[in-house]
């Protein structure tokens, strides 16, 4: 069973962290904004070009919760600035998602390891 914050842009399915992005391709500099309704401001440099920037994205994103960028989904919105992703047993992740963590089961949920 998915858990969920209060009209968050984020919610937790399992040991995997489903997060809705706001995307801003061609910005000036890479970065994590803050939350905007329900979904996360995320910045890149690259152009929006054929899902090129959910790419550098998604490669943008890996490190700061410590996944490889294979163990980063895009749902939905290669190609757009609305985007839902899944990332796979996140180790770290930026401060705007605060203390949260998996729920206890999480390691056990849809046979986790």
């Amino acid at each position: 069973m998915a858990q969920a914050h209060e009209e968050s842009f984020f919610r937790w399915d399992g040991n995997t962290l489903v997060v809705n992005i706001l995307g801003k391709p061609g910005a000036g500099k890479d970065a994590v904004g803050k939350p905007k309704g329900s979904q996360l401001k995320v910045s890149v440099r690259a152009q929006p070009r054929d899902g090129r920037a959910t790419d550098y994205m998604v490669g943008f994103l890996a490190p700061l919760f410590g996944v490889r960028e294979r163990d980063i989904e895009v749902v939905f919105g290669r190609e757009s600035v609305h985007k839902q992703l899944r990332i796979r047993n996140p180790h770290k992740w930026p401060e705007v998602f605060g203390s949260w963590r998996p729920p206890a089961d999480a390691g056990k949920a849809k046979g986790g390891q």
